[in-house]
């Protein structure tokens, strides 16, 4: 058995299938074997030592592994594009650049369940994924090893029908591209070899034939003295490792519609494994269970702010979605997204900007959550927001992965149900503190205000890092009333499970008292 895992850093892979031109705008999703292969090869003549890994030794690893058609246990995925326009020609043109939105932290995992390499094949394999440095074109950085006494489920595989006899489920046949093996591609180039010499000797025989007809006289082009093409000997090497390291321009040169030394084999993927967002929102919902109450984006800036820079973040975001609904409808802002105009009492059923950070403490996520959820001008607003501009004059992309309920985003921490959650950001408490009405009767206090169940426990955490005071813990409106000024980390625990987003206190519709679940799932 052997299992290579695959993480993206920058959340996106680029990859488009052979035979369709970029502005196709389609991904090919999974990589399959063919460019793990080419993947290899290339990170083998730039990054190793040939003298201590010989090519020998490459080929051999190769050949083992196309042997057999892995599987893929495949992450959450969106199909995406975005469009440039690319100087061609002296003159602009419009280009699609499509890939698959994945998970920053995300895993791609790759299964041989009937391959074992020997040793030096698996450490020729392990200094290959410790070096190759993108999947795909220049953008798909990635990040590849190999994973021992992997046990997952995989779902995209080679199937036997593309019915699930046991679910009933109906999944999407995708055609994926894997290396012939050594002896395959031997009987593959003869066949084609002899293909291309008859073709050769047919093309002379209809010209020795029609000079005979003109009454041509001399000496005629002779069919048994027919030559394969070079353009065609050139790509039909007899070294198995020579084809397939072909060149891609070379082959679609000689008119090849199919690399040579690949074969392609049909895998079953389960329904919207590279989903699509919709071009507009949905906007009739006639049920109040399936109210659309959350949007979340992938956050694109260099560098990625801190999270310690939460409320600000919050505010930035707040700032750009208001101006994006002010420029679609005037002054007629949703109350969702405003906060104001709303029925007295409601004081926290409009929108949370709330940050996202990943395990180096940078946002690379944005939530947008109104738990009494969103009209059809604010999700049309949602849909449009594309990007922030900070006071600073940086520009920060976004995508929007989703709207929807919470639990159509259970990658995200912060929006999943838990007993037990601790600080991501302080703990600001609201209101001023008083003898029998400190922080744990705050805490208590908002979520009866809020129809959530009290914790029966409230616990310092001292030690967490970054600091309370690290964070930027006041707002940038002038006037408001802050009892705390310092903050405090914080593990609250519930009798019940409580659905996120969890955020308390002062400054929560911004990013700070953000909980997340203690122990993720």
């Amino acid at each position: 058995m052997l299992t290579l895992s695959f993480t993206f850093p920058a959340g996106r892979y680029h990859g488009t299938p052979w035979g369709r031109h970029v502005n196709e705008a389609d991904v090919a999703w999974p990589p399959d074997l063919w460019r793990l292969t080419r993947a290899f090869i290339a990170t083998w003549h730039r990054k190793l030592d040939p003298a201590k890994y010989p090519r020998e030794h490459l080929a051999e690893l190769l050949a083992t592994l196309a042997e057999e058609a892995p599987h893929y246990a495949l992450p959450e995925a969106v199909h995406f594009h975005t469009r440039h326009y690319m100087p061609v020609r002296d003159k602009p043109s419009l280009i699609f650049d499509a890939f698959a939105q994945v998970g920053r932290e995300a895993e791609l995992i790759a299964h041989w369940p009937n391959t074992t390499l020997d040793t030096a094949q698996t450490e020729l394999l392990d200094t290959l994924l410790a070096a190759i440095g993108y999947l795909g074109r220049a953008e798909s950085w990635v990040e590849a090893r190999r994973r021992e006494g992997w046990a997952g489920e995989c779902n995209c595989y080679p199937p036997e029908q593309a019915l699930d006899l046991e679910t009933g489920e109906v999944g999407d046949l995708v055609p994926l591209w894997l290396p012939q093996t050594p002896a395959g591609y031997a009987a593959i180039n003869a066949e084609l070899r002899e293909a291309a010499m008859v073709r050769e000797r047919a093309e002379i025989q209809q010209k020795r034939a029609k000079a005979v007809a003109d009454g041509k006289t001399g000496i005629l082009p002779d069919p048994d003295k027919a030559k394969l093409p070079a353009v065609i000997a050139a790509t039909l090497p007899g070294d198995w490792m020579d084809a397939i390291s072909l060149d891609t321009g070379e082959l679609q040169s000689a008119g090849w519609s199919a690399p040579p030394a690949a074969r392609q084999v049909y895998y079953l993927r389960r329904k919207n494994a590279l989903r699509f967002m919709a071009s507009a929102p949905a906007v009739s919902r006639p049920h109040q269970a399936d109210k659309i109450t959350t949007a979340r984006y992938s956050l694109y800036a260099r560098p990625l702010p801190r999270i310690t820079d939460a409320v600000r973040v919050g505010e930035t975001l707040r700032m750009a979605l208001m101006g994006r609904a002010r420029r679609l409808f005037g002054d007629a802002i949703p109350a969702s997204l405003s906060g104001h105009d709303l029925p007295e009492g409601n004081r926290h059923g409009h929108a949370f900007f709330l940050p996202e950070a990943n395990k180096d403490g940078r946002i690379d996520h944005l939530i947008v959550h109104a738990p009494d959820g969103f009209d059809a001008q604010a999700q049309v607003a949602l849909v449009e927001l594309k990007s922030i501009h900070t006071s600073e004059g940086a520009e920060w992309r976004l995508l929007l992965e989703g709207l929807g309920e919470t639990r159509a985003f259970q990658e995200s921490a912060a929006l999943r149900i838990a007993t037990v959650w601790r600080s991501a950001t302080p703990y600001l408490h609201p209101w001023h503190n008083k003898k029998s009405f400190g922080v744990a009767e705050q805490i208590a206090r908002e979520c009866r205000l809020r129809s959530l169940p009290e914790p029966v426990a409230v616990e310092w955490l001292p030690d967490a890092k970054p600091r309370a005071l690290d964070f930027r813990r006041f707002r940038s409106k002038r006037g408001l009333s802050q009892p705390d000024r310092q903050g405090c980390f914080l593990k609250l625990v519930f009798a019940e499970p409580v659905a996120g987003p969890l955020a308390l206190g002062f400054g929560c519709h911004f990013g700070l008292g953000l909980f997340t679940p203690a122990h993720p799932a």
